[in-house]
């Protein structure tokens, strides 16, 4: 199965949490029938991106990156790559770059947690937001992707990151 049919298959079946997700699921889904290359970076009226929020449940917090580009403290994520085989594994492999934690994470059960349009200085990204379990006593490396990585507290993220990251957090949290 491509990425282009996996993601469509799994936006199909994601049971999205609220009005304004379903909304994002089937604009989503309208973007991947308008545009075969929709999965990737050249497609000039944008792409699905895979991210994931790296959790340690134990711990009561998450692990953060401050985007190099950016400047904003956001999830582990990026742009799909053709080795990906589904977008569930675009998003772990995004998070175990990013994070530097190479053995253990999973993803939680259950597909996307959220949904994510954004706009960024290149492109409109259509984000699909996972959440992955970090092991116990797990060690973060950073990236040169990033220009710092930390744990935050559930409680301190809207205080460090944008709206996005926040909800995401909560959306997280009411699946654990």
């Amino acid at each position: 199965m491509s990425l282009h049919a996996d993601a469509a298959r799994v936006l199909k079946e994601w049971p999205a949490p609220s009005a304004e997700q379903e909304r994002l699921r089937l604009a989503y889904l309208d973007h991947l029938a308008a545009h075969q290359d929709g999965m990737w970076k050249p497609c000039a009226q944008g792409h699905l991106t895979a991210s994931a929020l790296v959790i340690d449940p134990v711990g009561g917090r998450v692990l953060l990156t401050l985007h190099r580009k950016l400047e904003m403290w956001l999830q582990m994520g990026g742009h799909c790559e053709p080795e990906d085989a589904s977008l569930a594994d675009a998003a772990l492999r995004e998070a175990r770059e990013e994070s530097g934690i190479a053995e253990g994470l999973t993803l939680l059960p259950g597909g996307p947690v959220r949904l994510d349009r954004h706009h960024t200085p290149c492109a409109v990204h259509l984000d699909v937001q996972y959440a992955a379990l970090a092991p116990e006593g797990a060690v973060a490396a950073i990236s040169d992707e990033s220009l710092d990585l930390r744990w935050f507290a559930y409680d301190e993220v809207p205080g460090v990151a944008d709206a996005s990251v926040a909800r995401l957090v909560d959306g997280a949290r009411a699946l654990l």
